[in-house]
């Protein structure tokens, strides 16, 4: 009877420890003195292969918090066989009609043929920004492709951007500020999930970037050039495990 409940609590451990935290979504708030008194949904990392919150969250989320514009900052799915899951997410973000804006990630260039993603999302209205800049209201919004994947353009991403408007930055992989020489106002990216695994030395051991090895990795952080959030993503890559590190959406108030 023992060993029974020593399996049970090593059981419990695991799911406590490993699984919850891909569960049990939190909501970031971040607060940046913009003045624009807009209100951005950050999701990211989706990587719906691996991911453990349900549609109808999301939904909710969208429903509760009412933001002005939500933004994807990459890694829908790097499986083509997974587009199908993918559709219900895309289902549960648009219901709301709230504008849509996204860029990729390094895993959905991973795909065999980027553009059955790219026409998946356009389908739902969703708008790729790829090195381009679009103008929103009192922003100029600019979505520069994925660095890791050698795909981003910073010139062309800025090519028709209205540099006396405020200026805020979608894109994947965050390693790209170390190389990005203009200024803008605020930026937010993914790819690096807070750790995923909340252990010392992470990212001594798996590369990720010069940026992680410099201990940055989540969060608002500023340089000289402008400020950017980390965010930690919803998804899992790799194992479909967390530790110590909860999936996230994120709400910014600019």
């Amino acid at each position: 009877m023992i060993y029974l409940y020593i399996v049970i609590l090593i059981i419990f451990f695991f799911y406590i420890n490993f699984i919850l935290p891909t569960q049990w979504l939190k909501i970031e708030r971040v607060t940046y003195p913009l003045d624009l008194n807009l209100k951005i949904l950050q999701i990211s990392d989706l990587h719906v292969e691996r991911l453990r919150i349900s549609p109808t969250k999301l939904t909710t989320i969208i429903n509760i918090e009412k933001p002005n514009l939500i933004c994807i900052t990459g890694d829908f799915t790097k499986h083509r066989n997974s587009l199908f899951k993918l559709e219900k997410y895309l289902r549960a973000m648009t219901i709301g009609h709230v504008p849509i804006y996204c860029v990729l990630g390094n895993h959905d260039y991973q795909q065999k043929n980027v553009m059955d993603l790219i026409k998946l999302l356009r389908k739902y209205g969703l708008h790729v920004l790829r090195n381009e800049s679009v103008h929103i209201d009192q922003i100029e919004l600019i979505g520069i492709d994925d660095f890791d994947s050698g795909k981003s353009n910073i010139e062309k991403s800025f090519q028709n951007v209205d540099q006396t408007r405020t200026k805020v930055i979608i894109t994947h992989d965050p390693n790209i500020v170390l190389d990005l020489n203009k200024s803008y106002d605020y930026l937010m990216a993914g790819h690096l999930h807070g750790k995923q695994f909340n252990l010392p030395f992470f990212f001594r051991i798996k590369d990720a970037g010069k940026l992680p090895r410099m201990g940055i990795y989540k969060g608002l952080h500023t340089n000289q050039y402008g400020a950017y959030y980390i965010s930690k993503g919803i998804g899992q890559t790799g194992i479909n495990a967390r530790f110590l590190v909860r999936s996230e959406v994120t709400m910014h108030y600019l």
